[in-house]
């Protein structure tokens, strides 16, 4: 999102598998991601028709399955810190607006160039919110394709349920920390810089 200033800023299976499917044609994600989202949706969907009986074994249904995302922290930390990052970024970029400066980021701008003149703060605020529901769909994607693959592993190999479910809590919060990362960390920085010189400037 913005980086500022340093010039004048996807049966009841098969319904689980659509939503993921839907929800990875509608997000806004970079490409790269999307690709990697779509390995996972994929093998999720593949698993989800080669298996038979034992889907009615592991009660695989909507609902169960977007019950333990919706109650995943790890759907939800990337969005909220990648919110909060980005509103620090923009919000400590006002004063620089106020005298002068330009935005770096052409998302950020009001003729959608690099290094122009700024949209509004209302204007960010409401394009920040729109990254944020963009961003979490990523976590949306990956958590309901790990949930489901989880639960078609589990009764093919009913003597490692533990060792199943401890992989998918890694995958998933390792997919939550890269996330958090690199949707933030620029953010934290930028912020931290425009605290720096806008006291170096008198701002």
């Amino acid at each position: 999102m913005m980086t500022m200033i340093k010039t004048h800023r996807d049966t009841e299976c098969d319904r689980v598998a659509h939503a993921v499917t839907l929800t990875l044609t509608q997000t806004q994600a970079p490409r790269r991601w999307r690709r990697h989202l779509a390995v996972l949706t994929l093998f999720a969907l593949f698993g989800t028709w080669s298996a038979s009986a034992q889907d009615r074994v592991n009660e695989l249904t909507v609902p169960s399955v977007l019950k333990q995302v919706l109650l995943d922290p790890t759907t939800y930390v990337p969005t909220i810190v990648a919110w909060q990052a980005t509103r620090l970024d923009w919000q400590s970029s006002q004063p620089f607006f106020q005298n002068g400066w330009f935005e770096r980021n052409a998302r950020f701008t009001v003729s959608g160039r690099s290094n122009d003149t700024p949209i509004t703060y209302a204007e960010g605020n409401r394009q920040i919110l729109v990254d944020a529901v963009a961003n979490i769909q990523l976590s949306l994607i990956n958590n309901i394709s790990a949930r489901v693959t989880e639960r078609l592993l589990i009764p093919r190999y009913p003597n490692h349920p533990r060792l199943i479910r401890a992989i998918g809590w890694l995958e998933r919060s390792a997919m939550a920390s890269y996330l958090t990362y690199r949707l933030s960390a620029e953010h934290f920085r930028q912020w931290q810089d425009n605290e720096r010189h806008a006291n170096e400037l008198g701002f």
